[in-house]
């Protein structure tokens, strides 16, 4: 049986009204969130190559940067078991729940990783440290991105999922934005003698004020109607085994499941080639290839305008979805890749005016990916192993192609001189993006597989007026 045989009718089900305060309530409660989460997990990236290669992995030569990104690899190693543990424990005890102990536990590795001593302190004890800290991080992301993506989802309106949906990447854009705007800060303004010693540290401590606003908003937060539903008609559900819905998704919606990988793949490896390796490339790798690089404070402020070039326009593009569908937006993203990829890091190697170009070419290839992805994965799977499945497929993409993306670029440039090697994988991102693309089902508009059709307060018709412009109760 195929997904598409699969799907009920729906067109004689009533729809279900939410509030709209009550919509905008759980947006921001995922969004909030998910700014202190991505701040979280950020700031080691932009901190690598200026500070932590030199406190943490100092004796290691040439090699020093690979082990730096690759303790940041190291998270994604934990992020699939992550995302099975909350996933599964979301789809049966809620959304809401699972995300405020997603945002609880990464505020608290955050916090210990900034209290970490240095490698002259404590020698191999501190390297060591920070990988096991770093895997926490990962354990934590694998159940935050997607619970709050799945909560987002089944709180918004059918026909604005596109553009509230928009609001996660927004946050995330914001997080990460505002993790580079700290450390450049504090590189900026602090002297390399208090930079290594206290100053690096900084930016992990104010990790606890953001997770504990987070939590406050989602612990005050009601689960999704869509969870609800299903509670009523089938509580039995939150007694499914993980291996009955894995056997679902397996025999039932293998297609969706590809398809999802296929996405997350790209738009991960768009993401982590822009965020977290770029830094890397553009003040590590080409000073010493004696390329055209730049200072960190500069390669941060760059990073940082193209990311406030995202902000203004990824709320815009996830309501143009709304309005033309999912997939001509993804697909214009990996055509791009493709086309653009090699030349965008050609660029980079070029002088301060064509690396602000090539950062901005990566970053609205991104975007197309970023606006849509959130309303349209969530799409592609039923209401009982939402949260569970989708965790699984993207924390596995994300950990085997994307999160490791970084170190093996890395890697691959320091053992063949080949600068070229982020194009290379930009290109593969894109041709990867452009099969998902095709084989994906248009669920722009539709209601959620397994959900009542849903609308919003705000997007019902006015009461009628009485003669006098009394607002009157609708017939009933």
């Amino acid at each position: 049986m195929t997904d598409k045989s699969r799907r009920p009718r729906r067109g004689l089900t009533p729809p279900v009204v939410q509030e709209e305060r009550t919509v905008r309530r759980a947006t921001a409660a995922a969004a909030v969130g998910n700014v202190a989460e991505w701040y979280d997990f950020g700031i080691y990236s932009y901190l690598a190559a200026v500070v932590l290669e030199r406190v943490f992995f100092p004796e290691f030569g040439e090699w020093s940067a690979v082990y730096t990104l690759g303790a940041f690899a190291a998270a994604f190693v934990m992020r699939p078991l992550g995302g099975l543990i909350f996933g599964r424990l979301g789809d049966r005890y809620g959304r809401t729940k699972v995300l405020s102990a997603t945002i609880l536990l990464m505020a608290v590795a955050t916090v210990m990783l900034g209290l970490v001593p240095s490698y002259g302190a404590v020698g191999m004890l501190a390297p060591v440290l920070v990988l096991i800290i770093r895997m926490m991080q990962g354990f934590s992301a694998g159940g935050e991105y997607v619970g709050a993506l799945t909560l987002m989802a089944e709180y918004a309106p059918d026909r604005r999922r596109g553009f509230f949906g928009s609001w996660l990447e927004f946050s995330t854009i914001t997080g990460y934005t505002l993790g580079a705007s700290t450390c450049g800060a504090v590189i900026a303004l602090l002297p390399d003698e208090e930079l290594f010693t206290w100053g690096w540290r900084v930016p992990f401590m104010l990790a606890l004020p953001l997770g504990m606003a987070g939590l406050y908003l989602r612990m005050r937060l009601e689960d999704t109607p869509a969870f609800r539903q299903q509670m009523e008609r089938s509580p039995a559900l939150a007694t499914m085994s993980t291996k009955r819905a894995v056997q679902i998704v397996r025999r039932h919606y293998p297609t969706a499941a590809l398809v999802a990988a296929g996405v997350v793949v790209t738009w991960n490896v768009t993401n982590y080639v822009l965020t977290n390796y770029v830094p890397t490339y553009l003040t590590g790798t080409l000073p010493r290839y004696g390329e055209s690089g730049t200072s960190s404070g500069v390669a941060t402020g760059m990073q940082v305008a193209v990311m406030l070039v995202m902000l203004c326009a990824i709320v815009s593009v996830g309501r143009l979805s709304d309005r033309i569908g999912r997939k001509p937006v993804l697909m214009t993203g990996s055509v791009a890749l493709v086309v653009f990829g090699l030349p965008a890091v050609w660029l980079l190697r070029t002088g301060m005016v064509g690396q602000i170009t090539g950062l901005l070419i990566i970053g609205l290839c991104l975007m197309c990916f970023a606006a849509v992805s959130p309303s349209t994965l969530p799409a592609l799977f039923p209401t009982m192993i939402r949260y569970s499945s989708l965790a699984v497929i993207f924390n596995l993409s994300v950990s085997l192609f994307a999160g490791t993306a970084p170190t093996i670029i890395e890697a691959a440039v320091t053992a063949t001189g080949n600068l070229d090697w982020p194009g290379y994988y930009l290109i593969g991102a894109g041709v990867i993006g452009i099969i998902a693309t095709r084989h994906l089902r248009e669920h722009a508009g539709k209601p959620l597989d397994g959900a009542a059709p849903l609308t919003s307060s705000a997007e019902l018709p006015p009461p009628p007026l009485s003669e006098d412009g009394v607002p009157l109760e609708p017939p009933r």
